[in-house]
């Protein structure tokens, strides 16, 4: 018997097509969605700089190319930067920026994405990168610029980029011996964000010790220092670091033995570029001296000061207390005056000349001389010739380097015919200039090798001279006295001659 024909679907089969037509997607979606990465064009990410290109502008874009397949025309495309670990669990997120000119253009199956990482990002060396579509289609991690296979790499936004202080500026610091310090980065402005590195918490760092690095510190603060040596910290931005580093802080064990004190102009130090700062290591409290006397306020790390001596500064660091000593001196130059007395009256007769010579070892130096604080025309030389009386005064200057004044003045008067008959026996030293000092006859003065004594009430001798000076004479300086009138005596010895004696009464 011949079998009956059947059609070219069973109704079994036919059913299976429909389902087939209604589960399968779309003819698009019969090809698989795929996004092929390209060669990264960089092999770091080093965001935050200054732009190469653009003045006054922050260096942050980068590009990243891929081809596409399988995908709708209206399907959009993200860069997806991993976390710091390289995982893309949670992923960081860029920003999208306008194409660069110059970047290839985007066509059907080919596209370059431009893109900013985000200021706050997390440093880290082990950076991975990808592009996902709105669809949730995920690339694999891009291949950086000169390997073959490296898919990590080194991403950081240099949020702070310049010098920075710890140790509130100090150049050092102490502890106490069993004891130990702590070095943090400064932050005295918090509220100017850019003027610390402090402010920017997703920062890390390193920490040296005598220029090798503390293992394991990277914090804003190094503590438990108990070891003598020169610290200082430095920015962590991986391979993008630049030279982002703190001063030096020499941190020594406290010691009742003494300790330095350090000076930010030197030692001998240049007057003439204002003042230098003294500091001395980092304690609780602190007490300054100089020369051996409180100077009054001067309760800080630090002083400053123009002016030369030995200065001390008692540290106390906690249960142990420290001495800083420095003899601090300026710098001076080896000037001298010749012809005439500084800081007295040279006394010249009428018509007469004398010339003041300074001498200096100062470099390149000038010279000016004054007449009664008058600068003198013209008058720039080493020397000075003088024939009129007043208050004079030489200044020599060194002009290069430390710059160094020296001054030497000095008076020029006119005789007095001061030659009395005989030996004068009252004073007024009243400063009138009438008989301020003591006058003798001229046959007792200079050039007649006469040597004159003078004596207190007790006995003790207060001058003596071979070359006595009616011009500049005794007493030389103020004698006080108030309630009475104190009496003084004099031997006069002249050569071949008796001692002539006598009294002398100071009267106001």
């Amino acid at each position: 018997m011949k079998s009956k024909p059947t059609s070219f679907f069973s109704s079994c089969t036919f059913m299976f097509f429909l389902m087939l037509l209604v589960v399968l997607p779309s003819s698009q979606s019969l090809f698989a969605q795929q996004i092929s990465p390209k060669i990264l064009n960089f092999f770091q990410i080093c965001a935050g700089g200054p732009h190469p290109e653009k003045p006054g502008e922050i260096f942050n874009e980068y590009q990243a190319s891929f081809s596409i397949s399988g995908f709708a025309s209206d399907v959009f495309f993200k860069v997806q930067l991993s976390d710091a670990t390289g995982s893309f669990t949670n992923p960081t997120s860029t920003i999208d920026l306008p194409a660069l000119a110059g970047a290839p253009p985007d066509t059907a199956t080919d596209k370059t994405l431009t893109f900013a990482v985000p200021t706050d990002l997390v440093g880290s060396n082990t950076y991975r990168l990808r592009v996902v579509s709105s669809t949730n289609v995920a690339s694999t991690s891009f291949t950086i610029s000169g390997t073959t296979s490296t898919k990590t790499f080194p991403a950081y936004y240099k949020v702070f980029s310049d010098s920075f202080s710890i140790n509130n500026k100090q150049s050092s610091a102490g502890f106490c011996s069993g004891g130990s310090v702590t070095l943090s980065v400064d932050n005295p402005t918090p509220d100017i964000t850019n003027s610390s590195p402090a402010n920017y918490p997703q920062l890390k760092y390193k920490w040296y010790k005598d220029d090798v690095l503390i293992p394991g510190q990277t914090s804003s603060s190094l503590s438990n220092i108990n070891v003598a040596g020169v610290y200082y910290a430095a920015i962590d931005y991986g391979l993008c670091t630049g030279n982002y580093l703190s001063q030096n802080v020499t941190v020594s064990g406290a010691s009742s033995t003494g300790m330095p004190i350090t000076s930010s102009l030197g030692n001998p130090f240049c007057s003439s570029l204002g003042n230098t700062t003294l500091a001395v290591s980092g304690g609780n409290s602190y007490v300054w001296k100089k020369d051996n006397v409180v100077i009054k306020e001067a309760i800080s790390q630090t002083y400053e000061t123009n002016q030369s001596g030995v200065y001390t500064c008692d540290v106390d660091f906690g249960g142990c207390k420290g001495l800083g000593t420095i003899d601090l001196k300026v710098l001076k130059t080896n000037s001298t005056i010749s012809g005439v007395d500084v800081d007295k009256v040279n006394n010249i007769s009428e018509g007469e000349m004398i010339t003041a010579t300074i001498t200096s070892d100062a470099a390149v130096p000038s010279y000016q001389w004054f007449l009664n604080e008058v600068a003198i025309p013209g008058a720039d030389k080493p020397l000075l010739e003088i024939a009129a009386q007043g208050k004079y005064k030489g200044v020599v200057t060194q002009t290069t380097g430390c710059i160094i004044t020296d001054e030497f003045p000095f008076e020029v008067s006119f005789k007095v015919n001061l030659n009395v008959p005989k030996i004068s026996n009252i004073i007024t030293p009243n400063g009138d200039g009438v008989n301020d000092t003591w006058i003798i006859p001229d046959k007792y003065l200079t050039g007649t090798n006469t040597h004159i004594s003078i004596l207190s009430s007790l006995g003790e001798i207060v001058y003596q001279t071979d070359n006595y000076d009616n011009y500049n004479g005794w007493p030389q300086t103020a004698i006080e006295f108030n309630n009475f009138n104190p009496v003084y005596y004099y031997i006069i010895t002249p050569t071949g001659e008796s001692a002539k004696k006598g009294s002398i009464t100071l009267v106001k």
